[in-house]
């Protein structure tokens, strides 16, 4: 659990320097107010072979296979033509208050949701976690970064069915951080709209 960091992208890079990983070994980046509701064995069984492939970016439950100008993978334009996929819980317990979203497909994609992100060291040693100049908000947006980064590297990402409750309905109003952070990777991927899988 990052704890006193001044950024999450500090707080992952710190944590991942310390496990000093062999290259082939599995990380997750993760919120730590989720839950796997898989079987451990087919969780781990899920993971392995995803990850196999050392082309292999990220993995993760939920992404965009197309994203648009606005830099927002759930834009809903692109999710009504299909350019979403996976499939998250939200909620604090199943029940009335917990509700079930369908984004699409699995597959390849473009980038993922930062909810839960599997991959290599060897993805992560290539990448960096460290935060990069052009984005100055501290907590946002690490998650496309991340898997946008991997993506140029020529890295596949996918979206795979890592079943989870996210405990939380990840509101942005009156994040600053995000808003700030999404403007910035526009106005330098500006010319790279539409991200899509095939770029």
């Amino acid at each position: 659990m990052i704890v006193g960091s001044e950024s999450i992208f500090t707080g992952y890079s710190k944590a991942f320097e310390k496990l000093n990983a062999d290259p082939d070994d599995i990380v997750i980046l993760c919120h730590d107010d989720i839950d796997i509701l898989l079987r451990d064995d087919y969780f781990t069984s899920l993971l392995m072979n995803e990850l196999a492939d050392p082309k292999t970016g990220f993995i993760g439950p939920a992404g965009a296979k197309v994203l648009s100008s606005r830099s927002v993978w759930w834009d809903q334009e692109q999710w009504a033509n299909g350019g979403c996929g996976g499939l998250a819980f939200h909620g604090e317990e199943f029940g009335p208050i917990c509700d079930a979203t369908c984004y699409g497909s699995y597959g390849p994609a473009a980038v993922l949701d930062g909810v839960f992100l599997a991959t290599t060291a060897r993805v992560l040693n290539t990448i960096g976690l460290e935060k990069p100049d052009y984005l100055t908000g501290d907590w946002d947006f690490y998650d496309i970064h991340y898997t946008y980064s991997a993506k140029l590297a020529n890295f596949t990402n996918k979206i795979s069915p890592i079943i989870l409750l996210h405990n939380s309905r990840g509101e942005l109003v009156g994040r600053n951080s995000w808003h700030v952070n999404r403007e910035q990777f526009t106005n330098k991927y500006r010319d790279k709209f539409p991200i899509t899988i095939n770029e």
